[in-house]
């Protein structure tokens, strides 16, 4: 009797350990969505839930959403593969992630393809282009956003290598109380409502940067051809079906399109990257 038992325990042993190699270790999904604006991971989290629950069967695998919302976790997590997916919105962290560690373009947010810096000078400014900035105070959000390596890489293109100096803060709604108060010559913000609520007060945009795509969504390229390109799939093809719709809504966004990866690339190359 007692080897029975022990062949039964042996078998429901293996068989658990089939089933749990059949199923997959865990996916990580990393999401971050910016440093200068208000984020609640908490909340993050649950906003992805159903739509982790799509990608743990699309993947046969469970999927993990993980907030991330430090820059410097976000940089070592991606350097080490950590993540199996990521939705990135510093368009110059993921693009180091696809040129420096082995990710792939998985897809870009729709409404998010033609993100840019302006740069907000009060109504009273004698300032008339960007180029009169030159030995000027100028002020942004936190060093690191891809507000900021935007506008590095603008001010360059205007000015030359020489760079300006500028006082950061964390969030971008607090960029125009620096110009209001002229502790700066110049904000800078990609935020559309901080640029629509200085523009009603009276306030004026000096100039605008480029467009940058942000919020990208990236893979690991320890995930095959074929996830993938059924991950590719699943994301641009969310806006055509109710339950996509309901995703998307979660997300706050109109959806998801394919993009070239060569291009991003290029982009990179004049951020600085």
């Amino acid at each position: 009797m007692m080897r029975i038992y022990q062949h039964v325990c042996v078998l429901a042993v293996a068989l658990m350990a089939g089933q749990a190699g059949a199923q997959g270790a865990p996916l990580v999904f990393a999401v971050n969505e910016g440093v200068t604006y208000r984020v609640n991971p908490g909340a993050t989290v649950e906003r992805f839930r159903e739509l982790s629950d799509d990608l743990g069967k699309l993947l046969k695998r469970p999927v993990k959403v993980q907030a991330v919302t430090d820059y410097k976790e976000l940089a070592a997590g991606l350097a080490e593969q950590r993540y199996g997916l990521a939705y990135v919105h510093p368009a110059h962290h993921s693009i180091r992630a696809l040129s420096k560690n082995g990710y792939n373009l998985v897809a870009v947010t729709k409404g998010f393809t033609e993100y840019s810096a302006s740069f907000m000078v009060r109504s009273d400014s004698p300032l008339k282009s960007i180029n009169d900035l030159k030995g000027l105070k100028i002020g942004a959000p936190s060093e690191d956003s891809i507000t900021s390596v935007i506008m590095r890489a603008t001010l360059r293109d205007a000015l030359g290598p020489q760079p300006l100096e500028t006082v950061y803060v964390k969030l971008q709604d607090a960029v125009p109380f620096m110009v209001e108060h002229n502790m700066v010559a110049s904000g800078v913000t990609a935020s559309r409502a901080v640029v629509k609520d200085w523009q009603s007060k009276g306030g004026k945009v000096l100039a605008t940067s480029k467009p940058v795509p942000i919020k990208h969504l990236i893979a690991s390229n320890k995930l095959t051809d074929a996830e993938r390109a059924q991950l590719t799939a699943y994301f641009v093809g969310l806006d055509q079906s109710a339950d996509g719709k309901k995703r998307l809504e979660a997300l706050t966004v109109q959806g998801f399109s394919e993009y070239d990866q060569a291009k991003l690339m290029d982009l990179g190359k004049w951020l600085g990257l």
